[in-house]
C-alpha cells in the first residue's frame, strides 16, 4: 500500500513541471539528518511560488488511494501549495518533538498557511500531542481555519472525546458551518449532543431565528430519551414541524 507520503509526492510532482527537480532536492534536503528548521521554513515559504496555487484536481483513483492509505483522508479540495506543505512536513527529519515544530509553524503562519496546516492532521505522527494546538484552531475566528479541522477530516472522529465533538458540532452551527462536510457526523452522534441541539434549537426558535436541518438526524436517535423528548412535545406544542427529522 502507498504511504500518504509518497502519494502526496506523487501527486504534486505531477503537477511541478519544470519545478520537479527542485522539489525532489528540496525533499531530499528535508529528509537529511542534516536538515534544521530554517531549512522547513524555506521550503514552506517558497513552495506556493514555485509550485503554484492550482488545485490538486485528483481524479476518483487517486481518491480512492488516499481512503485505502488512511481511512478518511479526503483531500479533494486541496491546493498543491497546502499539499506541498503537508508533504515537507512529513518529510522534515528534525530533532524536536513533531508538536513542537507544529506548534512554532501555527503561531506564525497566516490563513492559507494554517488551512493547510490543519488539513493534515489525519496525517501527522504522535496525533495525540496535537490536541492543544488542534483546540487553538477551533477557537479561531476564521471560518476556514475551523473548517479545514471540521470538515473532511477524519483527525477530529478518531481523537477527539465527546465533550470536544459535541462543542465542535455546536460551533460549527454558530459559525454557519455546514454538517454534512463533518466526517463521521452519524457515527459519533450521542444523546448529550443531541440534549445541547434540541436546546440550541428551541432558542433559535425563541429568537425568531431559523434552525439548520442538517442538525436533526443527530437528535433522531435519542428522540425517546425523556429529557429529549420533553422539548420536542414542546417544540410540536408550539407549532414546529420536526416530524420528518426525528421520527
Amino acid at each position: 500500500m502507498t504511504s500518504p507520503k509518497d502519494l502526496l509526492q506523487q501527486w504534486i510532482g505531477e503537477r511541478a513541471g519544470a519545478e520537479r527537480p527542485w522539489l525532489e532536492n528540496q525533499l531530499a534536503i528535508l529528509a537529511a539528518p542534516a536538515a534544521t528548521e530554517r531549512d522547513l521554513h524555506l521550503f514552506l515559504g517558497f513552495a506556493p511560488r514555485r509550485l503554484g496555487k492550482a488545485d490538486l484536481a485528483l481524479s476518483p483513483e487517486a481518491l480512492a488511494a488516499a481512503e485505502a492509505a488512511r481511512p478518511g483522508w479526503q483531500p479533494g479540495d486541496w491546493s498543491i501549495d497546502g499539499a506541498a506543505r503537508v508533504l515537507g512536513l512529513l518529510t522534515f527529519s528534525g530533532d524536536r518533538p513533531f508538536a513542537e515544530t507544529f506548534k512554532d509553524l501555527r503561531r506564525t503562519s497566516d490563513a492559507a498557511e494554517m488551512i493547510a496546516l490543519y488539513r493534515g492532521l489525519p496525517l501527522y505522527p504522535e496525533p495525540e500531542s496535537l490536541h492543544f494546538e488542534v483546540g487553538e484552531g477551533l477557537r479561531s475566528n476564521l471560518k476556514p481555519v475551523f473548517e479545514a479541522i471540521a470538515h473532511n477530516n477524519p483527525y477530529p472522529r478518531d481523537h477527539f472525546d465527546e465533550h470536544r465533538w459535541n462543542h465542535m458540532i455546536l460551533k460549527a452551527l454558530f459559525i454557519g458551518a455546514a454538517l454534512g462536510p463533518i466526517t463521521g457526523l452519524q457515527d459519533r452522534a450521542n444523546p448529550e449532543l443531541a440534549r445541547i441541539l434540541v436546546q440550541y434549537a428551541r432558542e433559535r426558535w425563541a429568537a425568531g431565528r431559523p434552525v439548520m436541518e442538517e442538525l436533526w438526524p443527530l437528535v433522531g436517535p435519542f428522540a425517546e430519551t425523556p429529557e429529549i423528548r420533553t422539548q420536542l412535545d414542546r417544540a410540536r406544542a408550539e407549532g414546529r414541524v420536526i416530524e420528518e427529522f426525528v421520527s
